[in-house]
Formats: structure tokens, sequence, C-alpha cells
């Protein structure tokens, strides 16, 4: 089963909870400081090679890309494709990206705003989405909503002129 929500806050008066998505049987990728093209190349290499069904892409900032793809795997195979992609593409922050996961045994994406940085939002979208896409857009949309009720209330919390 997932663990799904991480949250991690900076030092403040003012906590902000970064959150993200987290588990063990869904391969994701975090590729930093490369293109669209190259993001796309490795999530379609990795999907044929390891037959995933399906990926979207989801850009995270400038130059930085989530990969999520479809079919459920085992933690060690899902380490494994990883592993190959990160070490076949050279990418020096997915192959330190990967230890953490490894180090953590399950592996996260960043769903929330982080400081300057906007929600991460999807890209691109290929093949099939109904297993693990389908459980990883359900969990991001229910964020989604909790972020608008929560700015909500801070609203109504900040309003005086109440009664």
């Amino acid at each position: 089963m997932a663990l799904k929500a991480n949250g991690l806050t900076k030092k403040s008066n003012q906590a902000k909870p970064i959150l993200g998505y987290s588990d063990a049987e869904t391969v994701k990728l975090d590729v930093d400081d490369v293109s669209f093209k190259s993001a796309k190349y490795w999530a379609n290499r990795a999907m044929k090679w390891f037959r995933l069904r399906g990926f979207i892409i989801i850009k995270s900032s400038d130059d930085c890309y989530h990969v999520v793809f479809n079919r459920e795997v085992s933690w060690s195979e899902n380490m494994r494709i990883v592993a190959w992609v990160a070490l076949l593409s050279g990418l020096e922050k997915l192959k330190k990206w990967f230890l953490m996961q490894c180090i953590k045994q399950s592996s996260t994406l960043r769903i929330s705003p982080k400081k300057d940085k906007p929600s991460p939002r999807i890209v691109y979208r290929y093949g099939k989405q109904d297993e693990q896409i389908r459980i990883f857009l359900s969990y991001r949309e229910k964020i989604k909503i909790i972020q608008k009720l929560s700015v909500c209330k801070g609203r109504f919390d900040n309003d005086t002129d109440i009664g």
C-alpha cells in the first residue's frame, strides 16, 4: 500500500508543508536539467523496454520533469527500472534521486508548490493511464482540493467582519 503523503516544512513561524506522492509500486522518475525532448525520450524508452504500458510527464519547473508510469511493479523491479534509466541517461541528478529513494524504500514526487515554484503540471500523456497513473492523478486531485480549502479557510480566519 502507498504511503502517499510526505510533509516537509521549512523553518519559519508559518510552516508551509510540501506535499508529495510516495509509494513503492509506481515507477517514477525525477529528471532535472533536461529538455522536454530528453525527458520524453527516456520515458518512452523505459516504457517500451519494461512494458510499462503508458506514462505522463509533469513539468515541475524550468527544464525539470517528473514521469509517472502506468504498470504496477514490485519495489525491486521499480528500482531496477529507475537505475537502468539513471545509468543509461547519465543524468547525475537522477542518479542522486534514485539513491535517496533506495534509502527511503519508497519513491516520492512533489505535488504541491515549493518556495517560488508552482505545483507541477501535466505536459504530456502517452499510452494507458488506467492503473498507477489513475491512482496518482486521483491523489493529486485530492491534494489540490485540500489546498483550495486551506486557502479559503485562511481567508475566512483572517476576516474580522463576521457576524
